[in-house]
């Protein structure tokens, strides 16, 4: 059961237009309630509002472009009272619920009040669900002799029933002669009033017909309307034509295309003089459409009417589709257009047209408004239109609805942009943790900012998601200067621990410096609060030995500092000083060998005869107590051995042996006073390049290592002199039974080798042999050059 209620204030709007009833319900009043329409019947009652009810009887229920209700009615609707075809009125009822069944329903009744005498000839009205015409009746009577006679003329005329309405339709698929009844059954609505007759009919119809007309397609019923009493005959045509299509649209307009003249209206077009055309919005006349950016054209063919999207009188509405974010614009547009023609005297045509545009993918842009010198994020999010709210929004993976961002200290605010669209601010600190930071170029910091916008769309509140990424990169971090000094016998690079390890490395050469390599090379590192010191002893691994010469070295020692990720290097630190030593060897990484070596005997020697293995291997200078030596490793009859993992080569400095004379065998020698052995040691998967340089040898590290051994303990006391009854002989073989004789030349390839006898002819049982060097030359002096090692340090 319901009951009857006072409308709530505003509930309802209700208007006269174009003799339509126009009533309008408030969506702000039915938030959360359904509603349903009932038509008040005079003499039936209530009769609940559905489709086919509204195509036949003359309604309409839809929604503005705003989401109100709409209803609406043609004052020949069929419960519609009508006065003289001058003032008509119908009740409405207007049913509310809570619940989708309807129970429990208040119900309003609205009764609704048209007047309209101004009635054309012909008039025709093109709904969104129906079409209509209605044609005056006013005829004048007509003789029977007449009627008979046309009667004659008009076969379907003969069968007319006496005072009875009759419909013929043409169609393509033939004639057909109904009752009026039979067509309501059909969906039409046929009736007269005081001196009107009026067809009502849905759209495509069986009767129906599709044909276009100058580009837009018109569905058309072509019928005449019959009535026979004694002394009258009434044909009526109550053809009807309305338009289907006739809408396109580009980004930024849409239009709306009529036919001007419609062949099936006007029979004779050479008549056709078009009196006046209207357009309105909303079911009010606009009077002048250029003051709105409408453009209204008529031309001998068409009838155009062209709307900005976005337009006064319609409205944009957001939406998704497919995960996309779009716009939606609608628009309720009417168009009347009043002409005359021989057959009518006039008729007045009235198009009400609902036009939507498809959907406008409309992407969101990101406008960075970064602030750099103020360290903050500005980030403008849009354009959208004001059914938009954000709700939430995820930096980087972590989610914050506003209110959690704004206790975070996210700053989140609205701020409106042009054609009335609005967009979201959000402001960041650089210095937020979520804000990612990574070390770029040389001193640059590009701080990115990952976000996901979260919005709601409409009053369906249909989520949207769109991620952004915002960089800016600042010159925000300061490259470290090394200090570097030097003392007696060490290197120093003071070198500043800001943002080692975290944006650069230090290397030397290829190696990562680190605290082992440091240990294994004899660094010391050690740190303090600000800087990192190393100490680069003068004859560590990596020293670069740019000047050497007689007592004097110029060494530097160079730290690349590198990108931690790309190992791009960015920076030299050097420490270059020049040192003053009596003894050091250095051993180059192309194989050359530099010696200064001090000689301390009693007495002195002579440092100019000093030399290597190779007797013609002089000091290059020298002076009293010291020599300098420059040679390369393949030369100088340098040996070389595996030891491990290194490399080692090997030479030895003596004094020039002078031969004292003597009477007979054995002759009497003097030994040198002094022997030092010169180790350089390479690691063995190291490159040595010998003969050619790789690379400039000062701008290489070198990898090799220098040890000087001095042979004798008691290098400052004279050895005394004695002869000794040595004998070598040359085996044939192995066996060391057969041997060569002495003075006789022997033939040996270069890897044959040699069987070697040396027998101490000396009785004194305190003697031992011990063989250390022995060598082939080419002449009875043993030392003559060149000279071939058979045993080194035997």
């Amino acid at each position: 059961l319901s009951a009857l209620y006072v409308l709530p204030p505003g509930f309802v709007e209700s208007s006269c237009h174009f003799r339509i009833f126009w009533m309008k319900l408030n969506k702000l009043l039915l938030q959360g309630k359904f509603f349903q329409l009932e038509i008040n019947d005079p003499y039936a009652g209530p009769i609940p509002l559905d489709e086919r009810l509204a195509s036949r009887c003359g309604y309409v229920l839809s929604e503005d472009v705003w989401g109100n209700p709409v209803f609406r009615a043609s004052v020949l609707g069929c419960h519609v009272a009508n006065e003289a075809d001058e003032l008509f009125s119908l009740t409405v009822n207007i049913k509310v619920s809570s619940f989708s069944s309807m129970r429990a329903a208040v119900t309003y009744t609205y009764p609704m009040y048209c007047s309209y005498s101004s009635w054309a000839s012909r008039e025709i009205v093109c709904e969104e669900n129906y079409m209509e015409v209605s044609v005056k009746t006013d005829v004048p009577a007509v003789s029977n002799d007449y009627t008979v006679a046309w009667m004659s003329a008009l076969p379907e005329t003969q069968n007319v029933a006496y005072q009875l309405w009759q419909l013929v339709f043409v169609s393509p698929s033939g004639r057909k002669r109904i009752t009026v009844s039979d067509a309501a059954k059909l969906g039409y609505s046929f009736n007269n009033t005081l001196s009107r007759v009026y067809l009502r009919a849905p759209y495509h119809s069986n009767e129906s017909d599709v044909s276009m007309v100058s580009g837009v397609n018109m569905n058309m019923v072509t019928s005449t309307s019959m009535y026979r009493q004694r002394w009258l005959l009434l044909l009526i045509d109550t053809t009807v034509s309305c338009p289907v299509d006739g809408i396109s649209f580009t980004d930024t307009t849409l239009r709306w295309t009529v036919p001007s003249v419609i062949p099936t209206l006007v029979v004779q077009e050479s008549t056709f003089l078009s009196k006046n055309v209207l357009m309105g919005v909303d079911g009010r006349i606009i009077v002048k459409p250029e003051e709105k950016n409408y453009l209204l054209e008529h031309n001998e063919t068409h009838i155009r009417i062209t709307v900005p999207i976005g337009a006064e009188g319609g409205k944009l509405k957001s939406s998704i589709s497919g995960g996309v974010y779009g716009i939606i614009y609608s628009i309720d547009l009417f168009l009347e257009h009043t002409w005359t023609d021989a057959d009518w005297q006039t008729t007045k045509y009235t198009v009400i047209k609902s036009i939507t545009t498809p959907f406008m993918p409309q992407i969101p842009t990101v406008i960075n408004n970064t602030l750099p010198e103020e360290r903050l994020f500005n980030v403008a999010f849009g354009h959208f239109l004001p059914d938009v709210s954000l709700v939430a929004i995820t930096i980087g993976n972590v989610p914050f609805t506003l209110r959690e961002a704004q206790h975070h200290g996210f700053k989140i605010y609205e701020t409106p942009f042009s054609n009335r669209t609005k967009g979201f601010i959000l402001e960041v600190s650089f210095e937020d943790p979520y804000v990612l930071k990574e070390y770029v170029n040389r001193n640059e910091t590009k701080y990115t900012l990952l976000v996901n916008y979260t919005i709601s769309v409409g009053p369906e509140a249909t989520l949207y998601y769109h991620s952004a990424e915002v960089e800016c990169v600042i010159a925000d971090i300061e490259l470290p200067e090394a200090v570097g000094y030097c003392d007696e016998e060490n290197l120093y690079l003071a070198i500043p621990t800001f943002g080692l390890h975290q944006y650069w490395n230090l290397y030397l050469g290829n190696k990562l410096l680190n605290r082992h390599i440091a240990l294994t090379n004899g660094y010391i590192a050690a740190t303090n609060s600000t800087h990192l010191i190393l100490q680069i002893p003068l004859f560590a691994v990596g020293v670069i030995y740019e000047e050497v010469s007689f007592q004097k070295i110029k060494a530097r020692f160079d730290v690349a500092l590198r990108k931690v990720r790309t190992m791009e290097t960015l920076q030299m630190f050097s420490v270059s000083c020049s040192f003053n030593s009596s003894e050091f060897i250095i051993c180059h990484p192309d194989g050359t060998i530099m010696i200064s070596a001090q000689m301390k005997t009693v007495p002195a020697i002579d440092m100019s005869k000093t030399k290597l293995r190779d007797s013609s291997c002089k000091p290059r200078e020298y002076n009293e107590g010291h020599a300098f030596f420059k040679f390369h490793v393949t030369t100088c009859s340098t040996s070389v051995r595996f030891e491990g993992d290194h490399i080692i080569y090997e030479n030895e400095i003596s004094y020039e042996k002078e031969t004292l004379p003597g009477q007979s065998i054995p002759t009497i020698t003097r030994d040198p006073d002094y022997r030092l052995t010169v180790l350089c040691y390479y690691r063995a998967k190291e490159t040595l390049v010998l003969g050619v340089f790789a690379s400039d040898p000062s701008t290489s590290p070198p990898f090799g290592s220098g040890t000087m051994v001095p042979r004798s303990n008691i290098a400052v006391y004279r050895r005394i002199r004695q002869a000794l009854n040595v004998v070598s002989r040359v085996s044939k073989d192995e066996s060391f039974v057969e041997f060569y004789e002495p003075n006789m030349a022997i033939l040996k390839r270069p890897v044959e080798p040699v069987f070697l006898e040396v027998e101490l002819k000396d009785e004194s049982p305190n003697t031992e042999l011990y063989l250390e060097n022995c060598w082939v030359t080419r002449s009875l002096d043993f030392n003559s050059t060149p000279r071939w090692n058979i045993t080194v340090d035997g």
